[in-house]
Protein backbone atom coordinates (compact mmCIF):
# COMPACT_ATOMS: atom_id res chain seq x y z
CA UNK A 1 0.00 0.00 0.00
CA UNK A 2 1.15 3.72 -0.89
CA UNK A 3 1.04 6.00 1.15
CA UNK A 4 0.21 9.46 -0.61
CA UNK A 5 2.07 12.97 0.49
CA UNK A 6 0.18 15.73 1.72
CA UNK A 7 0.46 18.29 -1.62
CA UNK A 8 0.92 21.16 1.43
CA UNK A 9 3.83 18.45 2.55
CA UNK A 10 5.76 18.28 -0.68
CA UNK A 11 4.90 22.37 -1.46
CA UNK A 12 6.89 22.80 2.00
CA UNK A 13 9.53 20.79 0.89
CA UNK A 14 10.26 22.34 -1.91
CA UNK A 15 10.13 25.36 -0.79
CA UNK A 16 12.67 24.57 1.50
CA UNK A 17 15.01 23.00 -0.75
CA UNK A 18 14.52 26.54 -3.10
CA UNK A 19 15.65 28.72 -0.11
CA UNK A 20 18.51 26.68 0.63
CA UNK A 21 20.23 25.96 -3.12
CA UNK A 22 18.92 29.23 -4.20
CA UNK A 23 21.86 31.29 -2.72
CA UNK A 24 24.30 28.50 -4.39
CA UNK A 25 23.13 28.69 -7.66
CA UNK A 26 23.26 32.52 -7.43
CA UNK A 27 26.80 32.32 -6.34
CA UNK A 28 28.01 30.33 -8.97
CA UNK A 29 25.98 32.44 -11.63
CA UNK A 30 27.64 35.53 -10.51
CA UNK A 31 31.14 34.23 -10.60
CA UNK A 32 30.72 33.44 -14.23
CA UNK A 33 29.38 36.92 -14.93
CA UNK A 34 31.61 38.80 -17.89
CA UNK A 35 30.41 42.08 -16.02
CA UNK A 36 33.25 43.81 -13.90
CA UNK A 37 30.28 43.97 -11.21
CA UNK A 38 28.42 41.55 -9.08
CA UNK A 39 25.10 40.68 -10.78
CA UNK A 40 22.74 38.06 -11.51
CA UNK A 41 21.48 36.64 -13.35
CA UNK A 42 24.77 36.96 -15.43
CA UNK A 43 25.46 39.16 -18.29
CA UNK A 44 27.70 36.90 -20.37
CA UNK A 45 30.19 33.31 -19.52
CA UNK A 46 33.40 33.95 -18.62
CA UNK A 47 35.98 31.98 -16.13
CA UNK A 48 38.42 34.85 -16.22
CA UNK A 49 37.07 35.68 -12.74
CA UNK A 50 38.44 32.21 -11.67
CA UNK A 51 41.75 33.02 -13.13
CA UNK A 52 42.12 36.42 -11.48
CA UNK A 53 42.07 34.64 -7.69
CA UNK A 54 45.22 32.96 -8.93
CA UNK A 55 46.80 36.00 -10.40
CA UNK A 56 45.94 38.04 -6.93
CA UNK A 57 48.91 36.92 -4.42
CA UNK A 58 46.86 37.84 -1.10
CA UNK A 59 44.40 35.11 -2.56
CA UNK A 60 46.90 32.38 -3.01
CA UNK A 61 49.11 33.45 0.47
CA UNK A 62 46.15 33.65 2.66
CA UNK A 63 44.31 30.21 1.20
CA UNK A 64 47.36 28.28 2.16
CA UNK A 65 47.31 29.88 5.18
CA UNK A 66 43.79 28.81 5.81
CA UNK A 67 44.64 24.95 4.61
CA UNK A 68 47.41 24.61 7.07
CA UNK A 69 45.54 26.27 10.47
CA UNK A 70 42.08 24.53 9.26
CA UNK A 71 44.08 21.18 9.17
CA UNK A 72 46.50 21.74 12.32
CA UNK A 73 43.52 23.30 14.24
CA UNK A 74 41.44 20.08 13.22
CA UNK A 75 43.99 17.57 14.37
CA UNK A 76 44.48 19.72 17.64
CA UNK A 77 41.45 19.44 18.37
CA UNK A 78 41.51 16.26 17.99
CA UNK A 79 44.28 15.03 19.92
CA UNK A 80 42.97 16.88 22.91
CA UNK A 81 38.80 16.23 22.06
CA UNK A 82 39.25 12.42 21.52
CA UNK A 83 41.07 11.67 24.83
CA UNK A 84 38.54 13.73 26.70
CA UNK A 85 35.42 12.19 25.28
CA UNK A 86 36.64 8.96 26.16
CA UNK A 87 37.06 10.16 29.53
CA UNK A 88 33.98 11.88 30.11
CA UNK A 89 32.06 8.72 28.58
CA UNK A 90 34.37 6.38 30.44
CA UNK A 91 34.53 7.67 33.81
CA UNK A 92 31.16 9.69 33.53
CA UNK A 93 30.22 8.59 37.20
CA UNK A 94 33.75 9.75 38.74
CA UNK A 95 33.86 12.85 37.07
CA UNK A 96 31.61 15.85 37.83
CA UNK A 97 28.69 16.76 35.41
CA UNK A 98 30.01 20.14 34.89
CA UNK A 99 33.65 19.17 33.06
CA UNK A 100 31.84 18.13 30.21
CA UNK A 101 29.91 21.78 29.62
CA UNK A 102 33.69 22.94 29.84
CA UNK A 103 33.87 21.91 26.47
CA UNK A 104 31.16 23.54 25.63
CA UNK A 105 31.93 27.06 26.29
CA UNK A 106 33.19 28.19 22.69
CA UNK A 107 29.74 27.30 21.18
CA UNK A 108 28.12 28.47 24.23
CA UNK A 109 30.20 31.90 24.23
CA UNK A 110 29.92 34.52 21.09
CA UNK A 111 33.02 34.23 18.58
CA UNK A 112 33.36 37.60 19.11
CA UNK A 113 34.23 37.48 22.68
CA UNK A 114 36.52 34.80 22.35
CA UNK A 115 38.62 36.24 19.81
CA UNK A 116 39.07 39.82 21.23
CA UNK A 117 39.80 37.63 24.23
CA UNK A 118 42.52 35.79 22.88
CA UNK A 119 44.00 38.78 21.22
CA UNK A 120 44.23 40.87 24.52
CA UNK A 121 45.76 38.18 27.03
CA UNK A 122 47.58 35.82 24.59
CA UNK A 123 48.64 38.10 20.85
CA UNK A 124 49.41 41.32 23.24
CA UNK A 125 49.71 40.25 26.77
CA UNK A 126 51.90 37.56 26.13
CA UNK A 127 53.30 38.76 23.04
CA UNK A 128 52.54 35.14 21.23
CA UNK A 129 53.38 34.87 17.05
CA UNK A 130 50.26 35.93 15.22
CA UNK A 131 50.05 32.10 13.52
CA UNK A 132 50.47 30.51 16.93
CA UNK A 133 47.53 32.28 18.11
CA UNK A 134 45.19 32.11 15.46
CA UNK A 135 45.91 27.77 15.38
CA UNK A 136 44.69 28.12 19.06
CA UNK A 137 41.77 30.03 18.20
CA UNK A 138 41.19 28.13 15.44
CA UNK A 139 41.40 24.93 17.35
CA UNK A 140 39.31 26.26 20.59
CA UNK A 141 36.56 27.05 18.11
CA UNK A 142 36.80 23.54 16.95
CA UNK A 143 36.97 21.61 19.98
CA UNK A 144 33.29 21.17 21.08
CA UNK A 145 33.16 19.34 17.87
CA UNK A 146 35.22 17.05 18.50
CA UNK A 147 34.38 16.39 22.15
CA UNK A 148 30.59 16.41 21.50
CA UNK A 149 30.71 14.00 18.08
CA UNK A 150 33.29 11.73 19.13
CA UNK A 151 31.48 11.87 22.69
CA UNK A 152 27.97 10.23 20.74
CA UNK A 153 30.13 7.57 19.18
CA UNK A 154 31.46 6.90 22.71
CA UNK A 155 28.30 6.23 24.23
CA UNK A 156 27.34 3.72 22.20
CA UNK A 157 29.60 1.75 22.55
CA UNK A 158 30.31 -1.31 24.94
CA UNK A 159 32.89 -0.57 27.21
CA UNK A 160 33.10 -4.18 28.47
CA UNK A 161 34.68 -5.25 25.18
CA UNK A 162 37.53 -2.57 26.67
CA UNK A 163 37.75 -4.21 29.95
CA UNK A 164 37.60 -7.95 28.08
CA UNK A 165 40.91 -7.13 26.00
CA UNK A 166 42.35 -5.53 28.97
CA UNK A 167 41.89 -8.99 31.25
CA UNK A 168 43.09 -11.25 28.66
CA UNK A 169 46.42 -9.02 28.67
CA UNK A 170 46.36 -6.63 26.35
CA UNK A 171 48.12 -2.90 27.48
CA UNK A 172 45.56 -0.39 28.23
CA UNK A 173 47.16 1.87 25.78
CA UNK A 174 46.87 -0.38 22.92
CA UNK A 175 43.52 -1.65 23.77
CA UNK A 176 42.46 2.08 22.75
CA UNK A 177 44.21 1.79 19.25
CA UNK A 178 43.08 -1.32 18.17
CA UNK A 179 39.66 -1.98 20.24
CA UNK A 180 38.01 1.52 20.98
CA UNK A 181 39.15 3.75 18.53
CA UNK A 182 38.22 1.99 15.27
CA UNK A 183 34.64 1.36 17.05
CA UNK A 184 34.16 5.26 17.02
CA UNK A 185 36.13 5.54 13.26
CA UNK A 186 33.16 7.16 12.34
CA UNK A 187 32.64 9.43 15.23
CA UNK A 188 36.13 11.05 14.58
CA UNK A 189 35.48 11.32 10.69
CA UNK A 190 32.55 13.43 11.11
CA UNK A 191 34.38 15.76 13.99
CA UNK A 192 37.01 16.41 11.49
CA UNK A 193 34.49 17.07 8.68
CA UNK A 194 32.62 19.64 10.88
CA UNK A 195 36.26 20.97 12.17
CA UNK A 196 37.64 21.35 9.02
CA UNK A 197 34.67 23.12 7.53
CA UNK A 198 33.82 25.36 10.24
CA UNK A 199 37.62 26.54 10.62
CA UNK A 200 38.47 27.08 7.10
CA UNK A 201 34.89 29.37 6.85
CA UNK A 202 35.65 31.47 9.87
CA UNK A 203 35.33 35.20 10.13
CA UNK A 204 34.40 36.02 13.67
CA UNK A 205 37.44 35.21 15.70
CA UNK A 206 40.04 35.27 12.71
CA UNK A 207 39.48 38.99 12.42
CA UNK A 208 40.68 39.84 15.65
CA UNK A 209 44.19 37.49 15.69
CA UNK A 210 45.15 37.83 12.06
CA UNK A 211 48.41 40.36 11.95
CA UNK A 212 51.04 41.73 9.47
CA UNK A 213 51.94 38.97 6.45
CA UNK A 214 49.14 36.78 8.27
CA UNK A 215 45.65 36.34 7.48
CA UNK A 216 43.49 33.91 6.18
CA UNK A 217 41.18 33.63 2.71
CA UNK A 218 37.60 34.95 4.72
CA UNK A 219 39.37 37.84 5.88
CA UNK A 220 41.30 38.46 2.66
CA UNK A 221 38.08 38.12 1.30
CA UNK A 222 36.46 40.70 3.35
CA UNK A 223 39.38 43.39 2.61
CA UNK A 224 38.93 42.77 -1.27
CA UNK A 225 35.76 43.84 -0.89
CA UNK A 226 36.41 46.69 0.63
CA UNK A 227 37.91 47.82 -2.35
CA UNK A 228 36.45 46.19 -5.49
CA UNK A 229 32.96 44.37 -6.15
CA UNK A 230 33.90 42.62 -8.57
CA UNK A 231 33.03 38.81 -9.05
CA UNK A 232 36.08 37.29 -7.72
CA UNK A 233 34.55 37.24 -4.27
CA UNK A 234 32.10 35.13 -6.15
CA UNK A 235 34.30 32.73 -7.56
CA UNK A 236 36.50 32.65 -4.49
CA UNK A 237 33.28 31.21 -2.58
CA UNK A 238 32.96 29.00 -5.24
CA UNK A 239 36.28 27.19 -4.66
CA UNK A 240 35.13 27.08 -1.20
CA UNK A 241 32.56 24.85 -1.78
CA UNK A 242 34.20 23.05 -3.98
CA UNK A 243 37.07 22.32 -1.92
CA UNK A 244 34.71 21.18 1.00
CA UNK A 245 33.47 18.47 -1.57
CA UNK A 246 36.30 17.59 -2.45
CA UNK A 247 37.32 16.71 1.42
CA UNK A 248 33.98 15.06 1.67
CA UNK A 249 34.72 12.72 -1.06
CA UNK A 250 38.90 12.26 -0.36
CA UNK A 251 37.54 11.05 3.46
CA UNK A 252 34.79 9.30 2.38
CA UNK A 253 37.02 7.18 0.08
CA UNK A 254 40.09 7.12 1.88
CA UNK A 255 38.47 6.64 5.44
CA UNK A 256 35.23 5.40 4.54
CA UNK A 257 32.78 8.14 5.42
CA UNK A 258 29.84 5.53 3.81
CA UNK A 259 30.36 4.20 7.65
CA UNK A 260 28.42 7.06 9.21
CA UNK A 261 25.34 5.86 7.42
CA UNK A 262 25.37 2.22 9.36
Amino acid sequence: MTTRIHPALMAFTVLVFIILIAPLIIIVGASLSDTTYLTFPPQGLTLQWFANIFEIDAFRNTAITSFQLALSGTLLSLLIGVPAAYALNRYRIQLPSWLSTLFVLPILVPEIVIGFSLMKSITVGMDVPVYATLLLGHALLVLPYSVRVVGASLAAFDFSIEEAAISLGCPPWKTFFTVVLPNIRAGVIAAFILAFITSINDVSISVFLTGPGISTLPIQILAHMEQFFDPTIASVSVLLMFVTVVVMAIVEKTLGLTFLTK
